[in-house]
């Protein structure tokens, strides 16, 4: 029998760091904290903020660390057009999940980019504590030389700082964080959320800044780690970014400039709190992925986000 609550927190840059921080806050202050959560797992984005959760801090000092100029970390600016145009290049006539992060791996490796020690700097001026926390965090990234996903715990004899930046080293932007004998990309490279990792969790609450369309070939859409997780006995809930959000967070998620902006943005969807848990039809489920969009072949509702639960 499923058991506990997980949250799923997925990748999407500084902004998304802001929109999911600012989410959650507006959630919590709408009477919704879904914070508490048995086990917190995060990819890149999502990685900072489990472990920014994590520190003990209250939601509303996170938000601040967001809005606050004089709060806010000491960002790298970054162009993800650059990395987009190149990125296109070199993953041409790659359709398999697993060679395409291989590949995303060796380009990572010859890339010329900030040294790993100033962008370690940033990862830990993000944090607000070094250690891992008591409860359960589970982060994610991708062996850079083999391609194979590698999953850090409280457990892994690995420090905090090097699992966070291990997990949001995008290719072509950032280093591959070196941790013993391996180097490390982003985990969003196995899948953007990784949500199927929550497995045997009875209530599963996915934040996920990129929503359901990845814009490369994962082995993990989250579409199907869904499915999986409702086939399982969890029941869902999937929060996307509005249309207000969408805007905020706008085409450069890794602009710090889009900080202040996502955040606020997101708070206010989350005041809008969770959408009522929908048991899904049939073999298929009840999703939104926008209006007039189709989630798992399914006809979605015009609204944000969605909730599913096994029937």
């Amino acid at each position: 029998m499923p058991d506990g609550d997980a949250l799923v927190l997925g990748g999407g840059g500084v902004a998304g760091i802001s929109w999911i921080t600012g989410l959650l806050a507006g959630l919590a202050d709408a009477g919704q904290d879904v914070t508490g959560a048995d086990v917190l797992i995060g990819t890149s984005a999502g990685a900072n903020v489990a472990a920014q959760l994590g520190s003990g801090l209250p939601l509303a000092e996170l938000l601040a660390r967001q809005t606050d100029p004089a709060r806010q970390a000491s960002e790298i600016p970054a162009d993800i057009e650059i990395m987009s145009a190149e990125m296109e290049q070199f993953m041409a006539d790659i359709t398999a999940p697993e060679e395409a992060r291989r590949r995303m791996g060796a380009w990572a490796l010859a890339a010329r980019t900030v040294p790993e020690a100033a962008r370690r700097r940033v990862i830990e001026s993000r944090l607000p504590a070094h250690d891992w926390p008591r409860r359960r965090l589970l982060l994610t990234a991708v062996d850079a030389r083999t391609g194979e996903p590698r999953f850090f715990a409280n457990d892994s004899g690995v420090g905090l700082v090097d699992a966070v930046a291990a997990s949001c080293a995008v290719p072509g932007i950032w280093p591959p964080v070196t941790i013993g004998a391996h180097r490390y990309i982003d985990g969003g490279f196995r899948s953007l959320d990784n949500a199927d990792l929550a497995a045997g969790s009875a209530r599963v609450t996915i934040v996920s800044p990129m929503g359901f369309d990845p814009p490369f070939p994962v082995p993990m859409p989250l579409r199907a780690a869904v499915d999986e997780l409702l086939a399982g006995g969890s029941e869902v809930t999937v929060l996307v970014p509005d249309e207000s959000s969408r805007a905020a967070i706008g085409a450069n998620p890794l602009d710090p400039a889009t900080r202040e902006p996502a955040a606020r943005a997101g708070r206010e969807q989350g005041l809008a709190g969770l959408p009522p848990a929908a048991r899904r039809p049939l073999p298929g489920l009840v999703a939104d992925a926008g209006p007039g969009r189709r989630a798992s072949g399914l006809l979605v509702p015009p609204a944000g986000s969605w909730a599913a639960r096994q029937p």
